[in-house]
């Protein structure tokens, strides 16, 4: 088992998260509607579906569904090729609405990031990697 597939976010409020995703991020998706039970997009590599929070915890258990305590020690990770794109998205994300956590700057492993979270609390890590590679489906490669 060495694989993900898809990452599921349950959201609080459907409609705002797919507008910020969607619209804002510009995440590819076939759903035209605002408010859809579920949607997935069409990202590169793993999958990414946001699911309302209540109907995806009771998805897990009917019985004692897992409630929302705040952050759960999970990032999610958008890299890069260069240190001019991590502000570049920076920037789509504050337009759409996304608290900037902290701004785009130099890390001590020799990389560029930067983070922001969604409406939901999730944070989003956008970071470019010096040490890393992409290969020709635009995925990462940890080895040169």
């Amino acid at each position: 088992m060495n694989r993900i597939s898809i990452i599921c976010l349950g959201v609080r409020d459907m409609e705002k998260s797919v507008k910020f995703y969607r619209d804002g991020l510009g995440f590819m998706t076939d759903e035209k509607g605002d408010n859809p039970k579920v949607v997935f997009f069409n990202t590169f590599g793993t999958k990414f579906e946001l699911c309302p929070l209540d109907l995806l915890s009771h998805d897990i258990s009917e019985v004692n569904p897992p409630e929302a305590k705040g952050f759960g020690g999970i990032t999610l990770a958008y890299n890069v090729k260069s240190e001019q794109e991590v502000r570049e998205i920076i920037e789509l994300a504050r337009k759409a609405g996304a608290a900037i956590t902290k701004e785009p700057q130099k890390v001590f492993w020799g990389g560029y990031h930067a983070y922001f979270s969604d409406p939901d609390g999730y944070f989003w890590e956008v970071a470019y990697n010096p040490f890393w590679s992409f290969d020709e489906n635009d995925t990462i490669k940890f080895s040169k």
